[in-house]
């Protein structure tokens, strides 16, 4: 069925409003009936915002739906519907259902795929009661199918890098134009820190739709101290227990959701909601940690393995950082098995890694045919002086890992794209629940 409707419109990304704007029409405007809209852009941090958030509402007892993109393993990840105590993934038969009714009433007309799984949520989360939906951006903003929302509680902008250059433009101010326009009349909107070109396309466009701005470092501050996270805004102070999510970026992620909950008048949340909510998130591939599984087993024996989708030179920096902070606490060899999609700067991303390691094992992404070749990957590596080989999937590496002699079992990141870390879940036996 998606293979059907992705024939619909020969490229996979068109960014357009058009399209769904019609198909809404022949689907009697669900995106007008959905619970109340957080809607969430940037380049990344959106899906770890976007979980830290569903975490405190659902420790509130609020039903909360979520839409996020890409799935890792299954579609139904996608799609999360609220329920009390807890949502859930929709069920593969009421999926099936809805695509279809979706399909029917489109009746042929072009449709990126992406519109189409867009179009799923909104029918979905339109039928099923709830009292908050969090919606994810899936490119860009101002002609992503998500802002066909015209009146959201609230719009979030995750940290902003470069990434994505050929549909947004080469610049960061360009990008942020593209992340901004989310950004409704008189709805608050809430922003992490930013570089200082983006922050001023962020304040103009606030300024210009005269959206109240809070703003990380301005409106609201999150700092570690002692390792715990230390939250403030003219609200007050909140001392918390630390994410459970790994790594320092995860502090800046939590405090985004935290100001955004915060921001939105119609909630009076608890502090016992955020103390719950921030040690209770869970985001898969986003600095993971595979104990055990069919895949792990292949490693050297007592091995760390991580696993991280990140694909952009930022998420390369956030993830290098994590790992530097392990390394502080117990020194291990590092080794990155990397794969990653043709269009993504390879050496941006490796650079970070430079200074923690040199080895190198360049994998394809399977079952994609735009995925960058290992030997592209592999060149890029070189030149940066790293020690580089190739192997024909992460079973593969990791197999060859078990064959070397280490003083110290070593650690293990596979890292690059989050289309290379669905199919490690996947092969791991350990996919999202």
């Amino acid at each position: 069925m998606i293979a059907r409707v992705s024939a619909l419109h020969p490229k996979r990304i068109d960014l357009s409003l058009d399209r769904m704007l019609a198909l809404m029409a022949r689907l009697d405007h669900p995106e007008r009936r959905l619970p109340p809209v957080i809607h969430v852009a940037g380049t990344n941090g959106k899906g770890s915002t976007i979980a830290y958030m569903r975490a405190i509402l659902e420790a509130a007892g609020l039903r909360v739906h979520v839409f996020t993109s890409p799935y890792l393993v299954r579609i139904n990840e996608c799609y999360r519907l609220g329920a009390v105590g807890g949502g859930k993934l929709v069920g593969d038969d009421e999926l099936r259902a809805t695509l279809e009714h979706c399909e029917r009433l489109n009746a042929g007309q072009p449709v990126t795929i992406f519109e189409m799984e867009t179009a799923v949520a909104f029918c979905l989360f339109a039928k099923h009661p709830a009292d908050v939906t969090l919606l994810e951006v899936g490119l860009g903003g101002r002609l992503d199918s998500t802002n066909v929302v015209e009146a959201p509680l609230a719009s979030v902008i995750a940290p902003l890098s470069m990434d994505h250059m050929e549909f947004l433009g080469d610049t960061l101010t360009a990008i942020a134009g593209e992340k901004a326009a989310i950004i409704k009349r008189n709805v608050p909107v809430i922003s992490a820190e930013q570089a200082p070109e983006a922050m001023a396309v962020v304040e103009a466009q606030a300024s210009r739709m005269r959206a109240p701005l809070h703003a990380a470092g301005q409106q609201w501050h999150v700092s570690i101290e002692r390792g715990r996270l230390v939250y403030q805004d003219e609200r007050g102070l909140m001392d918390l227990a630390a994410p459970k999510l790994f790594g320092r970026h995860q502090f800046d992620n939590a405090g985004l959701a935290i100001a955004a909950l915060r921001a939105i008048d119609a909630f009076k949340l608890g502090m016992s909601a955020f103390e719950t909510g921030i040690v209770n998130a869970e985001w898969p591939a986003r600095m993971q940690r595979l104990v055990s599984g069919a895949l792990v087993c292949q490693g050297p024996q007592g091995s760390e393995v991580w696993l991280d989708g990140g694909h952009n030179a930022e998420g390369g920096r956030v993830a290098a950082a994590a790992l530097g902070d392990l390394e502080e606490r117990v020194s291990r060899q590092l080794v990155v098995i990397a794969g990653m999609m043709g269009n993504k700067d390879a050496g941006a991303f490796l650079a970070n890694f430079a200074g923690l390691t040199r080895h190198i094992i360049a994998v394809p992404v399977p079952g994609r045919d735009n995925g960058m070749p290992p030997e592209r990957l592999a060149d890029a590596a070189r030149a940066l002086g790293m020690r580089v080989e190739i192997a024909t999937g992460v079973d593969a590496a990791l197999q060859r890992l078990a064959t070397l002699a280490y003083e110290v079992p070593p650690r293990i990141l596979i890292t690059g794209s989050l289309y290379l870390a669905g199919p490690v879940l996947a092969a791991n036996g350990t996919p999202p629940a």
